[in-house]
């Protein structure tokens, strides 16, 4: 039976001594399997790389590093790890202390731009709004992390500055670039990859507001929450992205380019000046 016996001593080797509020073993524990499933599904995508096309590998290279960046931050936070001790400002008044894990807004700093990013390019919408989604989404992730630093009730503020920049990227993605992809024939599969996105964003602000906002729930209970949307956000869309794209056409969609090609100018400007090819001819050559 000693066999099946797994022991998470990461809050031994890692324990979180000051703040009031703190990471639960339980709470370890699920981090770790949150972890598992970013580097399962990391696996999966890279196993694709090595059998998909070259042409077609552009999403399967974008959310690969984007679960990599995953994996590695819910193994900092599992092993309690990446966080620091933030003051708490809520409705008890109590000055009570919380671990601000700081690692989970690192990931979401890659994670969210990634999904715009991907969403932009199969509607083919334009660079101008692609490039546009991305800084919204990263100014999303930085206000949130700011007012989760932030020690007084100036806080909501910035998560109210947060929030807006999420109705512009849902506005974006569900309208726009809707319109963008009903233009080239893919409206019913952005349709689906937009939907999963933004169900789980619209829920973003909530968790944040009952955890490192708030101050409502236990640090335990707030990863329950994040863990199921990070896991609903990048692992799942991922895969997701990856199934319907086996029947894309990515010459037709512009989306062809994760190939180089080399030209034959190509090849001959490579070489160097003067340079020749030599023709052997029995006993002749010519250069």
């Amino acid at each position: 039976m000693t066999l099946f016996l797994r022991a998470n001593d990461a809050l031994k080797v890692n324990p979180p001594l000051g703040p009031d509020e703190t990471l639960s073993l339980a709470g370890s524990d699920w981090l770790w399997a949150v972890m598992a499933v970013h580097l399962l599904a990391f696996l999966i995508l890279l196993t694709f790389c090595f059998t998909t096309p070259e042409s077609d590998r552009v999403f399967h290279y974008l959310f690969t590093i984007t679960l990599l960046v995953g994996t590695v931050t819910y193994y900092a936070e599992a092993a309690d790890l990446g966080w620091s001790t933030v003051k708490q400002v809520d409705q008890l008044g109590n000055g009570s202390s919380r671990q601000m894990f700081y690692a989970k807004y690192i990931n979401w700093a890659v994670a969210f731009p990634s999904a715009s990013l991907a969403l932009g390019l199969l509607s083919n919408v334009s660079w101008t709004t692609i490039v546009t989604n991305i800084f919204v989404s990263l100014l999303w992730v930085i206000t949130y992390l700011a007012a989760a630093y932030t020690t007084t009730s100036y806080k909501w503020g910035l998560f109210a500055f947060g929030t807006l920049c999420w109705i512009i990227l849902a506005m974006s993605t569900l309208n726009e670039s809707r319109e963008a992809a009903s233009r080239i024939g893919i409206s019913r599969d952005y349709m689906i990859l937009s939907a999963v996105a933004n169900f789980s964003w619209v829920l973003y602000p909530i968790s944040f507001g009952l955890s490192d906002g708030g101050n409502i729930i236990g640090i335990t209970g707030s990863f329950i929450f994040f863990g199921i949307l990070d896991m609903l956000a990048v692992p799942a869309l991922a895969l997701l992205f990856i199934i319907l794209a086996s029947k894309w056409d990515y010459h037709r969609l512009h989306l062809a380019f994760s190939e180089h090609r080399y030209a034959p100018e190509d090849h001959e400007t490579a070489l160097p000046k003067g340079s020749g090819t030599a023709t052997l001819t029995g006993n002749s050559s010519t250069v």
